[in-house]
């Protein structure tokens, strides 16, 4: 028997007005959403439940070319990398967006030249680009975008980008302040965590330079130590810690911190007696160690703030300041 490869109609807005009794038009100013045009809340309710009914879903691109631009926010998906505090404000910017009118999207693409990256994410037409690993933005990589139509560019970067509104956020400051503290308690020989996760050493290294720029003023080493976020890399770094000779860790975050404290204490070495540990972003686990985490907590710029500036770009080409992300050390009873 042959296969039926029968692919059904796809359902349209003309369904819809024919199903509701009402304008292909009618339909459009309904679903869209559309400001000025007025529609009695019962014809409303018609065109809503025949859209429900028929599985109708408006297309995005067609909505784009009547509107004269697109109405997605492109976010590169290094952001999930970046960490769980990172993941959960990304999750309440999302929602500020979608009240702003905008829908959310991340890019699943890895690219080693900005160049490249600029021109994969111009080819879907965002309305806009935010790019939490903003370091790696270029000048000629915002002229791309921008020739594409793109009309906000965010990105949160440890320096100014020509033609994009830069957000500070240097993570040489965060190993910094995770260093200083550290020195100040005495430690002179510190490890710092470069994470084997696949995007995170962009990150680790900056912070790893903004140890050694601090140990460098001081009489004090820091030595790189890689750690992949599984049991069995931990329990191997334990077990020759002794070997390495440091008397301090800065970790990374504070899922590293966490993971490492409990491999140092199963191989009976004393935090912070032997080892004082340092993590990063505050999670609610950090407090919950025994014992207590001692991390730096990043104050960011809320969502809200982010969601309002990204709206001003897109609308007016300009957008007032945003505070920059500021790391603050949090001592517990690790160091």
């Amino acid at each position: 028997m042959a296969k039926d490869t029968h692919v059904p109609a796809s359902v349209t807005s003309a369904d819809v007005a024919r199903l509701a009794g009402v304008s292909r038009a009618t339909v459009s100013f309904v679903l869209n959403d559309t400001q000025g045009h007025r529609v009695s809340a019962g014809t409303r309710a018609r065109v809503l439940d025949a859209a429900k009914q028929l599985g109708y879903v408006p297309h995005a691109a067609a909505r784009s070319l009547r509107a004269g631009r697109s109405n997605l926010v492109l976010m590169p998906a290094s952001v999930s990398a970046i960490g769980r505090l990172v993941s959960d404000w990304t999750d309440d910017l999302h929602s500020e967006l979608d009240q702003l009118g905008y829908t959310a999207v991340l890019h699943a693409g890895r690219f080693a030249d900005p160049l490249d990256a600029a021109r994969a994410w111009a080819e879907l037409r965002p309305v806009a680009v935010i790019a939490l690993d903003g370091d790696r933005f270029t000048a000629q990589a915002a002229d791309v975008l921008g020739r594409a139509g793109v009309r906000g560019l965010l990105a949160f970067a440890a320096h100014p980008v020509e033609g994009v509104y830069t957000v500070g956020f240097d993570h040489a400051r965060i190993g910094a302040t995770a260093a200083e503290h550290l020195i100040a308690r005495g430690r002179t020989r510190i490890g710092v965590v470069i994470p084997q996760e696949r995007g995170l050493g962009t990150l680790a290294r900056p912070r790893l330079a903004g140890a050694e720029s601090v140990a460098a003023r001081h009489m004090a080493t820091v030595t790189p130590v890689e750690l992949a976020y599984t049991r069995e890399s931990a329990t191997a770094l334990a077990r020759r810690w002794r070997s390495l000779d440091l008397d301090a860790v800065f970790t990374y975050n504070d899922e590293y911190a966490a993971l490492l404290l409990h491999a140092l204490q199963a191989e009976g070495i004393a935090v912070p007696d032997e080892v004082a540990l340092v993590g990063c972003d505050d999670l609610v686990l950090a407090a919950l160690q025994q014992p207590p985490l001692t991390t730096v907590r990043l104050d960011m710029p809320s969502a809200a703030q982010i969601a309002q500036a990204l709206h001003e770009l897109i609308e007016t080409g300009r957008a007032a300041p945003v505070p920059s992300v500021e790391p603050v050390l949090v001592e517990r009873e690790t160091t």
